[in-house]
């Protein structure tokens, strides 16, 4: 299958890739765009997950690059940048589905379990066999997680006992198991959990009236008395420390999707810039047209620098949380103000799904807002600069 470089790389970063990396790009970009980018309106429309994709996606490596038990070959973190960008310039829910179940439950598991974890769930988890949800959000506790975890664990003989609530939990509706996060009780210290979902005192609720995400099936959990066998806490996970080592690497592949997002919305608008006719020629051939097309391809190409230099420190073991924090702030930032100006190329026809940028548009916000929101994230840089904290 030949590698088409997409013309929204403006600075051709797709050059950086190795062969078999650009192989395996177009064989997952092939399918979203034979396979996934039909349904997707749809499914959003009606707040549905197109849960035939999974197990395709599984079969394409999506779940699967960056772990050692699982790559069907060598990768960089900038290869697995792509996949995430090329996953949300198609849809955005598909690209959050793909985060939580590769990033989020797989990351819990390689980062934090034993060797015997890995090897049990890392697998199940690439094919899409058992799909996984991350619970660490809850009612009260967003951003102040690291102390403001209220769902509790309680060791009793070999078991542990959960209590509390999360909400906002992705893929949490039809999981097969939950990451769950909870506060020890005799300790105070943050605690990961593989949960499966059939365990008695576990429930989750499906979020209904979304503007954004609408295909991602997002839940409110409760845990009642869930008893947890301690072979299923996670051995390597002591600290809210170790539960930030997982999000430091997602919340550089949410910047890659925001990217892929913003381009969606990009070509989407220019295709549209040669089709459609006013005042006796394409709108294209209006400046004023023409500025917004090359404003967002500037956000396009100032932000695909940021997110692969930022890859490359994660393959090279310098990045810290502040350089995956400026990416995600800056990159979600560019995407919104793209997009709304992709939007506003349409006029009219921008508040319908036929042509996807409404779809793109609305997606943006929950972007903008997962994975450590502007705040936080200027926080967290504004505390590297300065070298002291003002979280509040």
């Amino acid at each position: 299958m030949t590698f088409e470089p997409l013309s929204s790389d403006f600075f051709g970063y797709e050059n950086l890739l190795e062969e078999n990396e650009k192989a395996a790009l177009a064989r997952i970009r092939s399918y979203l765009e034979a396979d996934v980018r039909p349904v997707v309106n749809g499914c959003w429309e009606r707040a549905e997950f197109p849960s035939e994709i999974i197990r395709p996606l599984g079969a394409l490596g999506a779940y699967s690059f960056g772990w050692e038990e699982t790559r069907p070959f060598p990768n960089s973190a900038v290869f697995r940048g792509f996949v995430a960008l090329e996953l949300a310039r198609v849809d955005a829910s598909v690209a959050t589905f793909v985060g939580v179940q590769n990033g989020l439950v797989a990351g819990s598991i390689a980062a934090c379990g034993s060797a015997a974890q890995r090897a049990l769930w890392l697998p199940r988890l690439a094919t899409g066999d058992v799909v996984g949800a991350f619970a660490l959000t809850e009612p009260l506790s967003g951003s102040d997680s690291a102390q403001g975890l209220r769902t509790t664990a309680t060791l009793d003989g070999d078991t542990w006992v959960l209590n509390g609530q999360k909400r906002w939990i992705g893929n949490a509706t039809f999981s097969d198991i939950t990451i769950v996060w909870a506060k020890d009780t005799a300790d105070g210290a943050v605690k990961g959990f593989i949960v499966p979902t059939d365990t008695a005192g576990y429930t989750a609720t499906k979020i209904e009236g979304k503007i954004s995400l609408r295909s991602v099936q997002n839940a409110d959990i409760t845990l009642e008395n869930v008893l947890v066998p301690e072979h299923n806490r996670l051995q390597n996970a002591n600290s809210f420390r170790d539960t930030a080592k997982v999000l430091r690497f997602t919340r550089a592949e949410v910047s890659w999707a925001a990217v892929g997002l913003a381009i969606g919305a990009y070509e989407a608008a220019a295709a549209y810039a040669v089709e459609r006719v006013q005042f006796g020629k394409p709108i294209g051939g209006h400046q004023l047209v023409q500025d917004l097309l090359v404003k967002s391809l500037g956000n396009i190409t100032a932000s695909l620098g940021m997110v692969v230099r930022v890859s490359q420190m994660l393959d090279d073991g310098t990045q810290r949380d502040e350089h995956s924090a400026l990416a995600k702030s800056y990159t979600t930032s560019r995407m919104r103000e793209t997009v709304s100006w992709c939007r506003e190329l349409f006029g009219g026809n921008g508040i319908v799904l036929d042509y996807d940028i409404a779809r793109f548009f609305a997606d943006a916000e929950a972007i903008y807002s997962y994975e450590g929101t502007q705040e936080m994230n200027t926080l967290i840089v504004g505390r590297s600069i300065t070298g002291l904290a003002a979280f509040v």
